[in-house]
């Protein structure tokens, strides 16, 4: 998305999912970090638990937002695992609500989430259906399995998954956070000070630059597309 200079409108943004944005408050998150380098972001959360984007939009809240308009983004969070279990579904959710996204002069961002921690092999297909389809839409995505799966790998501490192996702790959701600073905003983490419950000033850094890392692996990656 394109960066906006010190002094603009707030973005705003409409976060439409379930306990993997609302669980230690994802949007806030995003706004505090985006206020620390000097950005204004406001936000609304429509969540319900373990709803996919189908629960959503029968519902009808969701949509009735979309279409009530105002908003810069509107980001998606499918159930964490239907991109792996049914993809093709995933996908047509996505399409229902871009469609009355578009409509409203909103951008479709579509958050990638996490591998739970006892499969993490099923990173790949959640990958590859959130990159499909943000492909074949034009859709922003927000790399956040991508960031986790990077920190992980060079890191056993802070946890990322809470106890039961899915969810975040403050930290996953920090570096969620991170992600999304990065791609919403188009601004660097690295360096931004937090104060988060049980983490130092090295968890931070580390965490801010998975994040930052893989958002621009990603993007590098959709150049070549």
């Amino acid at each position: 998305m394109a960066k906006r200079t010190r002094g603009s409108d707030p973005l705003k943004v409409l976060f439409i999912g379930n306990s993997f944005t609302a669980r230690n408050d994802l949007p806030g998150r995003v706004a505090e970090l985006a206020a620390a380098r000097g950005k204004a972001l406001q936000h609304r959360l429509i969540s319900a638990g373990g709803a996919s984007l189908r629960t959503h939009w029968n519902a009808g809240e969701a949509l009735t937002a979309v279409r009530e308009g105002g908003y810069d983004a509107v980001v998606l969070q499918e159930q964490s695992t239907l991109p792996v279990k049914n993809a093709g579904r995933m996908h047509e959710n996505v399409r229902l609500f871009d469609e009355a996204i578009t409509a409203a002069g909103a951008r479709t961002v579509l958050y990638m989430t996490w591998a739970r921690r006892t499969v993490p092999e099923s990173q790949q297909a959640i990958t590859d259906a959130y990159t499909a389809i943000g492909r074949e839409l034009g859709a922003t995505v927000v790399p956040v399995g991508l960031a986790w799966q990077h920190f992980l790998r060079e890191h056993e501490r802070p946890a990322l998954h809470d106890r039961d192996q899915s969810h975040p702790t403050p930290a996953g959701t920090y570096l969620a956070a991170c992600a999304f600073l990065a791609v919403l905003l188009g601004e660097n983490p690295v360096g931004i000070g937090s104060d988060i419950t049980g983490l130092d000033e090295s968890d931070l850094t580390a965490l801010q630059q998975a994040a930052w890392q893989a958002c621009r692996s990603a993007s590098e990656e959709r150049g070549k597309a």
